[in-house]
């Protein structure tokens, strides 16, 4: 079936559709031997595209991993001294992308997806895609601590989070264990808000991404998500703003 030749480009991991319009335009895109337009629709079965001379690869069947990342491991495709990869952890041999990043040492649940497009969409900040966590502090915030992680507060470097969902989780006892869901994805997100709070973070787990579970996976265990998880990726959130304002900052490690 022809698609709009962005959407090819996106879905195979050349980037975001603005990205993949930007090979066209600077005429690294070939379709047939001839070189592409915007506008331009293309088979992928049928059709030979090329990016800078490079035959794109025909596409595969949707795949979408959910992965429980072991605090020690980088949630990006590139190892930082050595050191294990999320894409160690899978043994596929189609290319995959994560999505929905933690920081070195935080753990939980991280997304895989060999669909380049679907990738860039649940990154993107303007969706707002709910993401939840079990956060173990030094010590359990008091009422106005609480109450100002569900406001928003503001990081040492000035942006303001949006309100969130914080409480102290139950059957927890003594120990600091709060949960809290946020609609945003800034660097560390997490550890500095509570920071700003007076409060430190001693180890930290996301338990949900845009209604996919972690569930009962140890460190280090996957799973292909099924197809009633798969449709939550694809439809819209709620309170998403798609289409209607930009996000100021584009967020990674949300821990």
């Amino acid at each position: 079936m022809a698609e709009r030749l962005q959407k090819l480009l996106a879905r195979a991991g050349m980037g975001s559709r603005r990205a993949s319009e930007a090979l066209i335009r600077e005429g690294r895109v070939t379709v047939n031997g001839r070189e592409a337009t915007l506008g331009v629709r293309a088979d992928p079965v049928r059709d030979e595209i090329r990016v800078d001379g490079v035959l794109l690869p025909p596409p595969e069947d949707l795949i979408v991993i959910a992965l429980h990342k072991p605090a020690g491991v980088v949630s990006s495709l590139r190892s930082q001294d050595g050191g294990p990869t999320v894409r160690d952890l899978i043994p596929l041999p189609q290319r995959l992308f994560p999505v929905g990043r933690l920081d070195m040492h935080s753990e939980g649940l991280i997304l895989l997806t060999n669909d380049g497009e679907l990738a860039n969409r649940l990154a993107h900040p303007r969706y707002e895609h709910e993401k939840e966590y079990r956060i173990l502090l030094d010590r359990m915030p008091d009422a106005e601590q609480f109450e100002a992680w569900r406001k928003g507060v503001v990081l040492p470097n000035g942006t303001q989070t949006l309100p969130a969902k914080a409480w102290r989780e139950k059957g927890g006892g003594a120990s600091p264990w709060v949960r809290v869901v946020i609609r945003q994805g800034l660097k560390r997100q997490i550890r500095l808000t509570a920071r700003a709070l007076g409060l430190n973070v001693r180890r930290l787990v996301r338990t949900r991404f845009a209604g996919v579970d972690l569930g009962d996976l140890e460190a280090g265990d996957w799973r292909k998500i099924d197809p009633r998880e798969i449709a939550l990726l694809l439809a819209d959130p709620p309170q998403s703003k798609a289409g209607k304002t930009r996000h100021p900052s584009r967020g990674s490690h949300a821990g």
